[in-house]
Formats: structure tokens, C-alpha cells, sequence
């Protein structure tokens, strides 16, 4: 299966997404990230806090959904509320669509403590979201069947 995870500027938890799903999925999920937006630079705080937690961060960069033309993703993930409403490129074609509402812990103000918990926060529920997605990656399904199944998780 191959994701694509959508967030407007791809600086935090479309990174976040990325990080997490290459390394728990393995090869059974292949996932990239990208903006409508991109700001063309990682959260600092996106790197550091996948770091602390043993995620790789080697090779993750904001870029554009454009850049993506040619990877076909099987599911197309948006994961912020701006993103949800935007029109998404015509050669995403059969994709299956998702959102994953998550709150962005870039933008949270507070203690190293507080911000470090945000993040692990959102760490974990894309980490719980991977793993029901990863109980469908066993099996060949028509797009069809994939959506079915994914809607069948209840991950949102």
C-alpha cells in the first residue's frame, strides 16, 4: 500500500505521518508526505521530538504535492483542516481519501514539557492509526474493498 499524507505547509504532522508509518509499516507501507503549501522546511520540533522517540529522520523535507505526481498513492491522507477542504490534483485519480483530523503541536505554546507531551500525543495516534491500517496490508484488495475496509477501522 502507498499513502500520501496531505498537510498545507508539510512541516509537521504530515512529517510526523511520514516518519511514523516508514517505521512501523516497514515495507508493507510505503508513505510520503507533502503541501498544497509547502514551507519548504521541517518543524524543528518535528525532528527533534521523532528523534527522541527512535523514529528516523533522515531524508524527511517539506515538499509539494506536485512532486508527487508519479508515486500513485493508494490513499491520500489529510490531516489538517485547511487541507480537508482543498481540491486535490486530478492525478490522484482512484486514491482513497481520508482525514485525519490531528492538532497541530507546532502551534501549542507552553513548557518544553508541555510541548514535548503534545507531540508524543500525536506521535501515538498516528502510530494507532498505522497499525489498524497496517491489518489491511496483508491482504490484495480492489480500491473498492479498500475503502470499504478502511471505513470498517473507524480511524479518524
Amino acid at each position: 500500500m502507498k499513502i500520501l499524507y496531505i498537510c498545507t505547509h508539510n512541516r509537521c504532522r504530515s512529517i510526523l505521518s511520514e516518519a511514523v508509518t516508514n517505521h512501523i509499516a516497514g515495507s508493507r507501507i510505503v508513505a510520503k508526505s507533502a503541501g498544497s503549501q509547502p514551507a519548504g522546511e521541517v518543524h524543528p520540533l518535528s525532528l527533534k521530538y521523532l528523534d527522541k522517540a527512535g523514529f528516523p529522520i533522515d531524508g524527511l523535507q517539506s515538499q509539494s504535492w506536485d512532486d508527487f505526481e508519479d508515486f500513485a498513492p493508494d490513499l491520500v491522507v489529510t490531516l489538517c483542516d485547511s487541507a480537508a477542504g482543498e481540491a486535490c490534483p486530478v492525478w490522484f485519480g482512484n486514491a482513497i481519501k481520508l482525514h485525519w483530523g490531528l492538532e497541530d503541536p507546532s502551534k501549542l505554546e507552553g513548557s518544553e514539557e508541555a510541548l514535548e507531551q503534545a507531540f508524543n500525543n500525536t506521535i501515538e495516534q498516528i502510530s494507532e492509526r498505522v497499525r489498524a491500517l497496517m491489518s489491511l496490508t496483508s491482504e490484495q484488495m480492489e480500491v473498492e474493498n479498500l475503502a470499504q475496509a478502511i471505513a470498517s477501522l473507524d480511524i479518524k
